[in-house]
């Protein structure tokens, strides 16, 4: 039985799978980000939510790392006062 790294290490051949696995990886950091952020300021899902003037549930994505809407990115992140830095 293979372990996880070496079944990863394996589908890391496969160039494509390697970019959306990359892909999702930032995603997810940037849902960790907003919300270790969010919990830092003391603040529900629900209060955020309602400070940048979109769902509890589309916050909750952005979170859990699923794919948003920019402009909803935007205005978390605007509202806890991250800044986006393109590079």
């Amino acid at each position: 039985m293979k372990s996880f790294r070496s079944h990863l290490s394996e589908k890391f051949k496969d160039l494509e799978f390697k970019k959306y696995y990359e892909e999702e990886k930032h995603l997810l950091a940037l849902g960790v980000k907003i919300a270790e952020m969010r919990e830092k300021l003391g603040m529900s899902q629900k209060e955020l939510a309602k400070q940048c003037n979109v769902t509890q549930q589309q916050l909750s994505k952005i979170e859990n790392g699923v794919n948003c809407n920019l402009l909803t990115f935007l205005k978390v992140s605007e509202a806890l006062g991250l800044s986006v830095n393109l590079q």
